[in-house]
């Protein structure tokens, strides 16, 4: 059931207003920059850097933002260095998060992010005590019209996918975190086009959410986590319907 709500978040993802735009700009820069920087500014040798590129343009970013990112990255221009981090925190209801971002500042971030737990009722853990919760691995989402599953299922075992789950919604391959780029770059050379690919932190189980209260308090401090310009992703292991969702995040 957590792939069911990954692919819900995936679609909310992808309607992005005009008015976050350009804080997905910024994020999308800061990945880029510190990928570019770990593996180099030449897409075709870095399977991370490709899968952000598309992410850029999805998000119709601007071509000299993404290169004045890449070259902030390899050295070409200077920049602000970056460093990631990431956070464990509980929400209402005893929900378990993970909050992995990016800062030139990490006493600033960690202020921002204590302050919001605190605001929408949840806390921040001590490292490790809530990540044992999560699989850290690769995730890659493919939609049903995107592949046949017995073409998906030969391609991903023969790259080292640990598991191919079949949904309602599509196909879900899962890998270790190390064999990431080998994932994608089989999957890019069989043609199959992801929804969503990424290294994730995916629950071991989910807590079920039933009630609009708490649905409500989990959207607002999901969605104040997501508008902090240093956090990149949020993780979380709650589980809810499409109907109770759709009216929390109605207000």
């Amino acid at each position: 059931m957590a792939g069911h709500n990954k692919w819900s978040k995936v679609k909310r993802a992808k309607a992005v207003t005009d008015a976050r735009k350009g804080k997905v700009f910024s994020r999308l820069s800061r990945e880029i920059t510190m990928t570019a920087k770990a593996g180099g500014g030449a897409p075709d040798g870095n399977a991370r850097l490709r899968t952000l590129l598309l992410k850029a343009r999805e998000a119709n970013m601007p071509v000299e933002n993404v290169d004045r990112a890449i070259k902030k990255g390899t050295g070409a221009l200077p920049g602000v260095v970056f460093e990631e981090i990431t956070y464990e925190g509980y929400g209402p209801g005893g929900i378990a998060f993970v909050v992995k971002c990016t800062t030139d500042n990490k006493q600033r971030t960690a202020q921002e992010v204590r302050s919001i737990f605190a605001r929408w009722g949840g806390n921040l853990a001590s490292a490790g005590a809530v990540a044992f919760q999560f699989l850290h691995a690769g995730q890659f989402l493919i939609a049903r019209e995107r592949c046949a599953e017995d073409r998906l299922m030969e391609v991903a075992l023969e790259a080292g996918a640990d598991d191919v789950i079949t949904t309602e919604q599509g196909f879900e391959v899962r890998c270790n975190l190390h064999l990431f780029d080998k994932m994608l770059h089989a999957l890019e050379q069989a043609g199959i086009k992801t929804e969503s690919a990424e290294i994730s932190y995916i629950p071991a189980s989910t807590v079920p959410v039933t009630n609009l209260d708490p649905a409500r308090a989990l959207v607002k401090l999901q969605e104040a986590l997501e508008e902090d310009e240093d956090v990149l992703q949020v993780f979380s292991n709650e589980e809810m319907d499409d109907r109770l969702s759709e009216a929390a995040h109605a207000g």
